[in-house]
């Protein structure tokens, strides 16, 4: 059955997401579910279904817009007709080659069309960078878990000192036709039986449990350049994971590409505002009121000194040019934004405070609290003492 649950909440998007969004979130979840990373897990298998329902529907921008307005039902009679999909009853490596264009591009996915060199599948992984790494950009070590050959089979899935049979239901073709509609078209499937290997495994390897191939942890250095943004992907070709068992046992073909996605880390100082950087300072009501010469830091090791002038108000800007993050294509740095933010001491001495009353009478109109005794002087006043 299809699913109930809200296709956004599935795929862990906002209902505003752009569709980069939407195909990233589908895409890690996708790897996460697949069958070969959960062997024998029906719930990952129904979770992996359930996301390429989300996805078939939220990828396309009319499919989209009559679920926003109508919810299921407004997709429903669509997934129904020729050109949908009944998710629930699909096998996996049939919903595989509906989305293989973002797994890769051009032969992504489980399978290769003829001609062309068996690929593998994509791998995304996060890092995290601060703003002063995105402004000299950075190499970074990361480590991910991959699905490699299996150094013991080769691949094959059998144990060693035994073969793969021929699958009886396919012959070997890793594909079956089936007749739809009284026999008025027929239909090419992935086998059910051997999965599209061709081969059945009767005495499977101990190391992969007849997969082929088993997780390895894979430690790499990664270059960053500067002026990456929230949500830009570094590709790495070639350190994703070999072509699945059932097109290349041994692993012979192209492998995937990893995409490292950047996150920036929250600045204690800075807002990054495209290639602009904001900075909130603040200054004391004599600065703002006479003017000053303040100092204010930067990403870069100098400080920089910024005059403010005389009868400075509450949220002025100033700049201070190049002093931002460099843009990712021309190197070109934005500016350092200085919002003024101007600050009432918490506590004043007795003299700052006989200055301020007395600054206060040279202003027409202006009433103040009068002076304050405490409240122990209050306590006297009120018993007569």
């Amino acid at each position: 059955m299809p699913t109930t649950r809200d296709y956004y909440e599935i795929l862990g998007v906002e209902k505003t997401a752009p569709a980069d969004d939407i195909k990233r979130a589908y895409r890690r979840l996708a790897m996460k579910y697949h069958p070969d990373r959960n062997p024998g897990d029906e719930e990952a298998e129904a979770k992996f279904k359930e996301c390429a329902e989300a996805y078939e529907v939220l990828s396309d921008d009319q499919k989209r817009q009559r679920y926003d307005q109508f919810g299921h039902a407004g997709v429903r009679g669509a997934q129904a007709g020729a050109a949908g999909h009944d998710f629930s009853r699909m096998n996996v490596d049939d919903i595989f080659s509906m989305f293989n264009d973002i797994f890769g591009g051009s032969g992504g996915g489980r399978r290769s069309g003829r001609g062309r060199t068996p690929r593998g599948y994509d791998l995304e992984t996060l890092v995290e960078l601060t703003l002063e790494e995105v402004l000299t950009g950075v190499e970074k070590e990361i480590e991910i878990t991959r699905l490699d050959v299996c150094e013991m089979c080769n691949g094959s899935g059998a144990k060693p000192g035994s073969s793969p049979t021929t699958c009886q239901t396919c012959g070997g073709h890793g594909q079956v036709v089936q007749a739809g509609f009284g026999g008025m078209f027929r239909m090419q499937t992935t086998c059910p039986t051997c999965k599209g290997r061709g081969t059945i495994i009767t005495d499977p390897c101990p190391a992969c449990r007849g997969k082929g191939r088993s997780p390895k942890d894979r430690k790499l250095v990664v270059s960053i350049p500067p002026g990456v943004a929230e949500g830009n992907a570094v590709r790495v070709r070639g350190e994703g994971e070999p072509p699945p068992p059932e097109v290349s046992p041994d692993g012979t073909g192209q492998r995937g590409d990893l995409h490292v996605v950047v996150k920036i880390a929250q600045h204690d100082l800075f807002t990054r505002e495209g290639d602009d950087l904001l900075l909130e300072m603040p200054l004391t009501f004599s600065q703002a009121a006479l003017g000053a010469h303040v100092e204010v830091p930067t990403l870069d090791t100098e400080p920089a000194t910024v005059v403010i002038p005389k009868a400075t108000q509450h949220g002025a800007l100033f700049r201070i040019d190049a002093a931002g993050l460099p843009n990712l294509r021309s190197g070109r740095r934005g500016d350092l934004l200085i919002r003024t933010k101007i600050e009432v001491p918490k506590k004043l001495t007795k003299k700052q405070e006989e200055l301020l009353r007395a600054y206060a009478e040279t202003e027409q109109g202006v009433e103040v609290l009068p002076e304050h005794h405490g409240f122990w002087s209050k306590i006297k006043d009120a018993l007569g003492g």
